[in-house]
Order: structure tokens, then C-alpha cells, then sequence
């Protein structure tokens, strides 16, 4: 069998004999009848486990929307509009709605990005805010010990309402929910102690019941206070092909179990060799990003199993404190340990790697010098044929392959 992998503007091609193959996982075509605003209208008339919004709202209410910021994917602008004729036929007026957009610990927006992200209208007819983090009002404390310190325009308003897009989350299990909340409009302190959290095994992408981290954020939901929420699937051209709003767990639950039905692949078993890439550029500019791919990927692969990263990273590491973490730790398995102590973005992403690294090879095929990979504790390859050669060598020629072309958009599931 003859496998292509994107790498950069190129691929990387592979031959293996078909017995070696367990499977080549790629997303699942799904059938829907809306997209876009029309699918939020829809799902505002339909909302799971909550009332109409025109029966949640009222007027005079200060209405707080909490949107994601520009590192996310979640189309703000097309939701606003169904949400704001929603709120005004409840009679809100204009002057009462504030759109914040959660930065967690990222930073602030100009208003050219304000105005991209929120939509013109939204712009134009209501407040559209970056959260401060350095002003927030103190509402409780988790079971956890995480405190739910949440800036002071949300935690002030009469009403609620979380927006966000639904994707995988290596440690939250999917995004979108409460993770408005925490860590969107969060002090760093909070998301440093919910994220401490993510080195437990339950903490892991598509898994939501005995989810530490998930838990814990949405502990945190309910001590702020959801009213509302409109979350969405988009695919793979990040255009919305479904919503579901109401309940800020039943309707996050809705949209989670149609993203399965995408992405998520049953597996009857993890393989001795996993191949994954991002599917290219701009996917894999940098090693930052490719990661992605690398945590779906340990889903899949045996204990003691190798799995070959296949990705451009021609542009290097891509953050400072990843690079940091990953260029000057003493070693991978001394980054765990570090992350629970101190949390820092970018330094997260070099404690997942180190997590894969205490049950797999990682074999890296990519555009960095070999040297400085091996500095970064992964084994370069000049190839991906000469990587899977090398892992034959390794496991024996009966070795089981998965082939995941598309990497950060698969998440294998294993029968066992």
C-alpha cells in the first residue's frame, strides 16, 4: 500500500505491504440541512434543556456575552447576529449588551480585531470589550481549590452567555462550555491551578465524565453563573454546520456527541506504529502547532509503540516558552513534574510531548537539523519511508501500522 502524508507545500510517501495496515483514519461525511446563521437561528428556536432565550432574559437585565478570542477558530460574527435579534425581541436594548471577548492569558485585541472578530453589527450597535484579567470580582473556590476569580463586566452582569466552537481539547476533552468561563475571563492564577490538572490520565481529548480538568471547569461555571450558551461545530473550512444552544452542559453535550460522529474513529486496537501528519501547511509551520497531531496520535499507539510525526516545523518551534521548555529541560520526563508546580502556556505543550515520550518513540520527520531534535529529545528521520524502515527494524515486520493523514482532525479510539 502507497500512503501520502502533506509535509509542508510537499508530501511524504510511504509503501508498506497491506497486511501491515490496521487502518487509515480520516473524518466521517455527516449529513446536515443548515449551515451558518441559519443553523444558529435553528438552534435558538430549539434550545436543549433550557427555555427560549426570550424566557431566560429580561428587560432591564445587563446581558455579559463572552466570546473567543483571535487564537480561536469560533466564528463570533456568525453568531451574533441571530443572538442579538433574539435578545432585542425580548425586549434587551442595545445599550444593556457587552460582548467580551475571554483572552485567558493571551493578549489584548485592537479594535480592527474587535470589529473582525465580533462582526460589523455587533460592533457598531453594542460594547465589544477584551476581559481584564487585572480586574475581577472573587465569586467562590472549586472542590478543587481552583478560585473562581472572574472579570468584573461578566461577573457583575444580571445574565450570561457563553459563546464557543467545539473542537477536541488535549486535556479539557473538547473545548467549548464553561471553558468560556475557565479560563476564558479567569485570573492566571485560576487557570494555573485548573490546568495544573491536565498531567492525569482522565484528562484527555474526548473524554468528559472523570475529566478532572473539565470538572473543574465547569465547577467553576456553576459557582459564576451560566445562563445561556451557543456553541458550534464547524468543518473542516470553519464554516458552522451545526449550533446548540440553552443548558451550559446539556447543549454542550449535544455538540459534542455531533462532533464525534466527524471525528471520532473506533479502533479495535492500538497499533505498534502510528504515521500522523497535520495534513501540511500551513498545519505544520512549526512544531507548536504539529503537536496537535502528535496527542491524537498517542491514542492510538501501543505501550512501547513508535509513532512517526510527520511535519514541515520549517519555521522552528513557534512560541518562546515552549522553545524554552523544550530546548533547556535536563530531560522530557523532568517537564511533568514542572508543569504541576508551575503552569505556564507553552510550557503545557512540552509537558504533552513529554507525556507521549513515556510510552512511545517519537520519530520526527521535518525541515529541523538533526542535532537539534535530538536536543528536543524526539529521533529526526530524513524520511517518512526511512522512519517507518527504521520502526520495522525496531517492533519486527509484523509490526501493525494506522496511518492518520489528518492528524489534529481524527481522534482514534481503541476498543481495548
Amino acid at each position: 500500500m502507497k500512503l501520502e502524508f502533506g509535509f509542508g507545500t510537499t508530501v511524504q510517501t510511504v509503501e508498506l505491504p497491506d497486511e501491515n495496515v490496521m487502518d487509515v483514519l480520516h473524518a466521517n461525511q455527516v449529513e446536515h440541512e443548515l449551515m451558518g446563521e441559519e443553523e444558529v437561528r435553528r438552534a435558538l428556536s430549539q434550545p436543549v434543556g433550557a427555555p427560549l432565550l426570550s424566557e431566560v432574559v429580561k428587560p432591564g437585565e445587563k446581558i455579559a456575552i463572552v466570546t473567543s478570542d483571535i487564537t480561536r477558530p469560533m466564528p463570533t460574527y456568525v453568531v451574533m447576529p441571530p443572538l442579538l435579534d433574539a435578545l432585542y425581541d425580548a425586549g434587551i436594548k442595545k445599550e444593556d449588551i457587552t460582548l467580551v471577548f475571554a483572552l485567558g492569558s493571551h493578549r489584548m485585541h485592537t479594535p480592527e480585531e474587535m470589529k473582525k472578530l465580533a462582526g460589523e453589527r455587533a460592533y457598531e450597535e453594542i460594547t465589544c470589550m477584551d476581559g481584564d484579567a487585572s480586574d475581577c470580582v472573587h465569586m467562590g473556590t472549586t472542590s478543587h481549590g481552583t478560585p473562581v476569580d472572574v472579570v468584573r463586566v461578566v461577573a457583575e452582569a444580571d445574565r450570561r452567555i457563553c459563546l464557543g466552537n467545539i473542537e477536541y481539547h488535549y486535556f479539557a476533552g473538547y473545548s467549548g462550555g464553561a471553558k468560556a468561563i475557565m479560563p476564558g475571563v479567569s485570573t492566571r492564577d485560576a487557570i494555573q491551578s485548573n490546568h495544573s490538572q491536565m498531567v492525569k490520565p482522565e484528562a484527555c481529548a474526548g473524554r468528559l465524565e472523570g475529566n478532572p480538568v473539565r470538572e473543574d471547569i465547569e465547577e467553576a461555571g456553576q459557582i459564576c453563573g451560566i445562563d445561556y450558551i451557543v456553541n458550534v461545530v464547524l468543518d473542516e473550512h470553519k464554516k458552522v454546520i451545526m449550533a446548540a444552544a440553552g443548558d451550559a452542559v446539556k447543549a454542550h453535550r449535544e455538540a459534542c456527541r455531533f462532533l464525534d460522529r466527524i471525528y471520532r474513529k473506533e479502533i479495535p486496537e492500538r497499533a505498534d506504529i502510528v504515521l500522523v501528519s497535520q495534513g501540511g501547511a500551513p498545519k505544520d509551520l512549526n512544531l507548536y502547532q504539529t503537536q496537535k497531531a502528535l496527542d491524537n496520535a498517542k491514542h492510538a499507539v501501543k505501550k512501547g509503540g513508535i509513532i512517526i510525526l510527520i511535519g514541515s516545523c520549517k519555521e522552528g518551534l513557534g512560541e518562546h516558552v515552549f522553545e524554552e521548555w523544550m530546548t533547556k529541560s535536563p530531560s522530557a520526563e523532568s517537564m511533568i513534574p514542572r508543569i504541576q508546580e508551575d503552569f505556564q502556556l507553552g510550557g503545557h505543550k512540552a509537558a504533552a510531548i513529554a507525556m507521549v515520550l513515556e510510552n512511545a518513540e517519537i520519530y520526527l520527520v521535518s525541515d529541523l537539523e538533526d542535532d537539534f531534535v535530538r536536543g528536543i529529545f524526539l529521533e529526526p528521520k530524513a524520511s517518512a519511508q526511512e522512519a517507518l524502515d527504521c520502526a520495522f527494524e525496531k517492533l519486527g515486520k509484523d509490526a501493525k501500522v494506522l496511518a492518520m493523514p489528518y492528524g489534529g482532525s481524527t481522534l482514534p479510539f481503541a476498543a481495548e
